[in-house]
């Protein structure tokens, strides 16, 4: 089975009774981290900057994985409605020998429960007995208010590559309507990948299992001294980079990385191309007797607070 030994299977009593969840692990060795996604769905109206709370997230980066308009006045005191669908980006560390996000922290409230923190607040991308193992919690019963939890999340990296071509990886919990057919279809890949990426033995899935799902990506080519060296963007979305200064699209025509000055730049470096007109994002066509000559101002990275430009 392709990926063996790279993903397994890792159980967990999330749900009452004899329901057992199941949830795709990558084990890893070293401090290496990478960029991935979260599936969450809101359990009730939030503001932008209400759930970027709930993940220690940036909100610019919330809006821009999920293709929201950044521009909008106040964006993060808008207010998001309950049920809402949201990719959520993630640091994906290496911990305890798998890949996991461990930067998210909640304070608890009154009358939470580690089940109701772990299926509603977080959707199900916890469970009850690993918030109380990662919280060394000895009695899950007895929760005080104000109490400052370690919320480990699942995440992937794969190297973030999926079939050798750049990929991000979602975390995403299965519903009750589910199919895998139905799961590779909505992010345009195939039930083999997923099954792969997985290591399932049949594409059987039930609510609460949680899969690593590869989303076609964009990645950048940027110089290793760039403090934007690595950055990939999911298909369908993009990024801002540079200090707020640039934005990064990827698709949905093509995987190429298309960079533009951001609408929230304000105070930048210069974005023209050396020795030429073109400001980023800019290009030209001219048609000569051998063909058409196509030159276009590219961005090459951040470095000490200079954009590149090619």
């Amino acid at each position: 089975m392709a990926r063996l030994g790279f993903a397994l299977l890792l159980l967990f009593s999330s749900l009452p009774l004899l329901a057992v969840s199941k949830s795709t692990i990558e084990p890893c060795s070293g401090s290496d981290t990478c960029n991935a996604l979260l599936g969450y769905t809101l359990f009730t109206d939030l503001k932008v900057s209400e759930v970027a709370a709930l993940f220690q997230a940036d909100p610019i980066a919330i809006l821009t994985a999920n293709s929201i308009d950044i521009s909008i006045p106040d964006v993060e005191n808008h207010i998001l409605p309950s049920g809402l669908f949201l990719k959520i980006p993630t640091l994906c560390s290496c911990s305890d020998g798998i890949r996991k996000s461990i930067s998210t922290r909640y304070k608890t409230r009154p009358a939470d429960t580690l089940a109701s923190i772990a299926n509603s607040i977080y959707g199900g991308l916890v469970s009850a007995d690993q918030i109380k193992d990662a919280n060394s919690i000895s009695d899950p019963a007895v929760i005080d208010v104000g109490q400052n939890l370690v919320i480990p999340l699942p995440c992937t990296c794969f190297n973030s590559t999926d079939n050798f071509l750049p990929a991000v990886y979602l975390s995403y919990v299965v519903q009750a309507d589910d199919t895998v057919p139905a799961i590779a279809a909505r992010y345009f890949t195939t039930v083999t990948d997923i099954m792969n990426v997985n290591a399932m033995g049949s594409p059987s899935v039930r609510a609460g299992d949680i899969l690593a799902i590869p989303l076609p990506a964009c990645a950048s080519s940027f110089p290793r001294f760039a403090s934007d060296n690595g950055l990939i963007v999911a298909n369908g979305s993009y990024a801002i980079s540079a200090s707020h200064c640039v934005q990064c699209s990827c698709g949905p025509g093509n995987l190429n990385l298309y960079c533009t000055p951001a609408s929230l730049a304000v105070s930048c470096s210069s974005m023209q191309c050396r020795n030429s007109n073109l400001m980023l994002g800019n290009v030209t066509s001219q048609q000569t007797s051998a063909g058409c000559n196509v030159t276009s101002c590219t961005y090459g990275g951040f470095v000490n607070g200079t954009i590149l430009t090619v």
